[in-house]
């Protein structure tokens, strides 16, 4: 047999379906739907109309984090969800209890995990870690290998270049006190974070900021100012032809 597909799950018109593809009880793939050879969609997860999964992608999983991690297990997870037109890479894994907008890209070995929402038209670039309990708006660019840690919030119009490197606790694993203080950063409307640069627990990239490369974030931005440095400085105001039409 090339495909599994339990009876209770509801395939669309016009879907196509690969070779050794797992379709597990009660999912439902839209119409138009195309996935690609050795895929699993897990149980009850949702995929919209036009949406492409690629090969060896799994969507859907179940989170089953170590004994000795932080993370609790919801055992009312919701199932995820997937939008309309969005494109799903290869090798990729999506996580159970997230919600994926519309005419999103998630490219090939990305993983976002459980209780993730990401807005439409985002793009979400090879190899970028997404953990749990993050916030991604509207047309936001990730970029490759870029880490996204947990309880982090991005809003609309993003751009996180490549190798930008995301934290959320300053105790590093030590101490009972480090849970009331786990946070990540926010980045506001329209700010830009450059290659390799590193955001520290709970920092707020203001609006329009500019970050460079290889920055060191350690407190909250201004807004339309560039910043560069270990830690990072302001240098100048972000030029008026660079901010976004509002």
């Amino acid at each position: 047999m090339s495909r599994s597909i339990h009876s209770s799950a509801r395939i669309g018109e016009g879907v196509k379906l690969g070779h050794f593809t797992v379709i597990e009880e009660g999912a439902v793939l839209g119409d138009n739907v195309t996935v690609g050879n050795h895929v699993t969609v897990h149980s009850d997860t949702v995929i919209g109309e036009g949406s492409v999964i690629a090969d060896h992608a799994v969507v859907g999983r179940w989170p089953k984090p170590a004994k000795t991690s932080t993370v609790k297990v919801d055992a009312d997870l919701p199932a995820l969800v997937i939008g309309k037109g969005c494109t799903i890479g290869s090798h990729t894994v999506l996580y159970r209890g997230s919600r994926i907008g519309d005419e999103v890209l998630v490219a090939d070995h990305a993983f976002i995990r459980e209780n993730c929402t990401v807005k439409e038209r985002v793009v979400i670039g090879r190899g970028v870690a997404v953990e749990n309990q993050v916030e991604i708006g509207s047309q936001t660019k990730i970029q490759t290998n870029a880490y996204i840690t947990a309880y982090s919030r991005l809003e609309d119009d993003v751009f996180i270049a490549p190798g930008v490197t995301t934290t959320n606790d300053n105790f590093m694993g030590r101490t009972e006190e480090r849970f009331r203080h786990v946070k990540g950063p926010t980045v506001k409307k329209g700010a830009r974070v450059g290659g390799a640069a590193v955001l520290l627990p709970g920092v707020v990239v203001a609006e329009e900021s500019f970050i460079a490369a290889g920055a060191v974030v350690n407190r909250d931005t201004e807004p339309a100012t560039v910043y560069a440095g270990v830690p990072a400085r302001p240098l100048r105001p972000v030029p008026e032809g660079e901010l976004r039409e509002t």
